[in-house]
């Protein structure tokens, strides 16, 4: 069927139109003035003092956006697309697995990412990774002020949603989805209300999505959810003309099916889910594995996820469905790997903020205005209309802040000497572009980025290329493990560019075959002198599990 021949579900349209109500959302849109696009509101002083804040006048600035190296291979990658005219298929970075197949999974992204560093170099790739996490900021709030919530919990929620986020604040591609699945789950909330043609722009959103991030697939999730959670409602509510499930069942056929428009086909799929079931994945990067509840936006995440546990049970009570399913599969996911906390906030954050708005109009129905709840009350009246639209003033200031100077906003020119060893890999560059290095993943990112096509890597942050074996490798060669030597001879290092607190650097220091060339405290270099004889495959270091950052 087309979109203007589905029809709601009698029983699920009064539920809708009963909870919208509870809480004053309207069901005709109201007329914005057509002056509206000229006054500055709200929304947008929002956006801009978070980004302001956060990057702006941050402790560590922009350059916190480039805490990952994986944004180095992205651009090499985009570039080696755009002198070719073609995306690779064997790996052109490593010399561990020089000329395997390889899938560039996230070229799109890549291709923007090194027009931009072209354009402007990391100036250029900070700020476009800043206007788009202003940008997922701005749709989250406007997405609860559309569903009817208080203003001032909206605010919260968003600043809330924003925190527990800001664990991966980086400049990758995974910033698209950050931005799409709250776009993809208020299109379909959107629909529920009032069934439109305009639903039916996820399926180029999803052809465009598939080849930006492998976050598609959670999209994916959520639209599969929408048809099974409405067929669920429509056998609570005894009304089995299924509408909304079949609708909602078509478009995620639609949107996966289009999905298999990529330089890959459907063994870019194969490869996803592979990866995303692999056991040596989940215990060896960091960002697959559970949250540790540590830390300000961990706790933010915390609070969110319990939130989401009440509201999902204040949703079933309503027979809702849907959301319920949203907030329960995402915050599974969410535990299980704490690179989905973005995903679960952005889904959760807005259902939230509706569930609190009830309990505080409930709470503060009846009282008088002069009193701290009618005051607050009005506060969120008189705030709402500001809080529900954005004008020309956002894109203008960002515009502006782009054209801003160096010195005054502190533009990056490299990656962060926090993370990055950037004045010793500067120093000893010709050497080691001369070499077989040993070093971290994120190092080798790094290396990729200032040397290549110079030189070539052991590993970096591609996790899902170099697989299970040569990973494993890496780890003892780092831990110092009963056959470092062997790891050692096997690949032909000659030069090892090391963390101090790794456990090989012990063991190099006291084997004669290695001589250090530098120690900075951070940060040590050794060169291959002879094929001494070292300490024997007897030593082993402690074992210290490795965080080996994914890509995009």
């Amino acid at each position: 069927m087309f979109a203007g021949e589905i029809h709601r579900d009698g029983a699920v349209e009064q539920q809708l139109h009963a909870l919208s109500s509870s809480v004053g959302i309207s069901n005709s849109p109201k007329a914005v003035p057509k002056t509206a696009w000229w006054k500055p509101s709200f929304a947008d002083i929002f956006v801009v003092a978070l980004v302001v804040w956060t990057f702006a006048s941050g402790p560590h600035g922009w350059a916190s956006l480039l805490a990952d190296g994986d944004a180095g291979w992205h651009i090499r990658v985009g570039e080696m697309i755009l002198d070719s005219g073609s995306v690779p298929r064997i790996d052109p970075f490593s010399f561990s697995k020089s000329g395997q197949p390889w899938f560039a999974w996230e070229w799109l992204s890549d291709v923007g990412m090194a027009l931009l560093h072209r354009a402007a170099g990391l100036k250029a790739l900070v700020w476009f990774s800043a206007v788009l996490i202003a940008a997922f900021a701005g749709v989250v709030l406007r997405y609860m002020m559309w569903k009817g919530s208080n203003a001032i919990v909206a605010l919260t929620l968003t600043l809330i949603a924003v925190g527990a986020c800001s664990i991966h604040f980086l400049a990758r591609p995974h910033l698209t989805t950050l931005l799409l699945i709250p776009i993809t789950a208020w299109m379909v909330e959107s629909d529920r209300l009032r069934p439109n043609w305009r639903l039916w722009l996820l399926v180029p959103i999803f052809a465009v999505w598939t080849n930006l991030h492998g976050g598609f697939i959670a999209g994916l999730l959520l639209l599969g959810a929408a048809a099974a959670g409405t067929a669920i409602e429509s056998l609570w509510s005894r009304d089995f003309t299924f509408g909304q499930a079949r609708r909602y069942g078509l478009l995620t056929l639609a949107c996966a099916v289009i999905t298999v428009v990529n330089p890959y086909g459907i063994e870019l799929h194969k490869h996803v889910f592979a990866y995303l079931r692999s056991d040596w994945i989940r215990d060896a990067v960091q960002e697959f594995q559970s949250p540790s509840f540590r830390g300000e936006s961990a706790m933010q995440f915390e609070g969110l996820m319990i939130l989401g546990l009440f509201a999902a049970a204040y949703l079933i009570a309503q027979r809702r469905v849907v959301e319920t399913l949203w907030i329960v599969g995402l915050a599974h996911m969410a535990l299980g790997s704490q690179r989905h906390i973005t995903i679960y906030s952005a889904v959760a954050a807005p259902i939230v903020a509706l569930m609190l708005t009830s309990w505080w109009r409930a709470f503060s129905a009846g009282t008088p205005r002069k009193s701290v709840p009618g005051i607050l009350n009005q506060m969120s009246i008189d705030l709402a209309p500001a809080f529900s639209r954005n004008s020309f003033w956002g894109p203008l200031f960002f515009a502006s802040l782009f054209a801003m100077g160096a010195p005054l906003l502190r533009w990056p020119t490299d990656f962060t000497d926090v993370m990055f060893p950037v004045e010793l890999l500067q120093k000893h560059r010709v050497r080691i572009e001369r070499s077989r290095v040993l070093t971290t993943d994120q190092w080798g990112d790094y290396l990729l980025y200032h040397n290549y096509p110079r030189q070539k890597v052991f590993v970096d942050g591609r996790s899902d290329f170099y697989g299970p074996e040569l990973g494993k490798e890496y780890v003892r060669l780092l831990n110092g493990q009963y056959d470092w030597e062997k790891i050692l001879a096997k690949h032909g290092f000659d030069l090892v560019v090391a963390p101090v607190e790794w456990p090989l650097t012990s063991l190099l220091k006291r084997d004669a075959g290695w001589k250090v060339l530098e120690d900075n405290g951070k940060a040590i270099v050794f060169e291959k002198v002879a094929a001494g004889a070292g300490l024997g495959s007897g030593n082993k270091g402690s074992t210290v599990l490795h965080r080996i950052d994914n890509k995009g």
